[in-house]
């Protein structure tokens, strides 16, 4: 599991690849239209987009000479929590209260 979660971390640290995933959350994106939103080379992207793909944070998908990728949020949020948990365990349950209480405060 540590290496499992080294992989995630690794794949966060770039501003570029944590960009990718911020613009995968409105929808699956083309390669293409992923690489034309960064001043970089193509071949640049592409080799952030298998760094995310390694570390299970997008799916890629292919459609005729197309190939769209998707975030994989579950993955995302399951890796980050579990870090979170493990480093401040009071901070969660303090947050899963602080949500139990919003809820609440919004079904009256």
């Amino acid at each position: 599991m540590e290496d499992d979660q080294s992989g995630v971390f690794k794949a966060l640290a770039d501003p570029t690849r944590r960009q990718i995933l911020a613009d995968l959350r409105a929808g699956d994106l083309a390669a293409g239209e992923i690489a034309s939103r960064f001043p970089i080379s193509g071949p640049s992207i592409s080799r952030h987009l298998s760094v995310l793909k390694g570390a299970g944070l997008v799916t890629e998908r292919r459609e005729a000479n197309r190939i769209y990728y998707s975030l994989v949020e579950e993955r995302l949020a399951v890796s980050v929590g579990t870090f979170l948990s493990s480093v401040c365990p009071g901070q969660m349950v303090m947050r899963h209260k602080w949500d139990k209480a919003k809820r609440s405060r919004k079904s009256q």
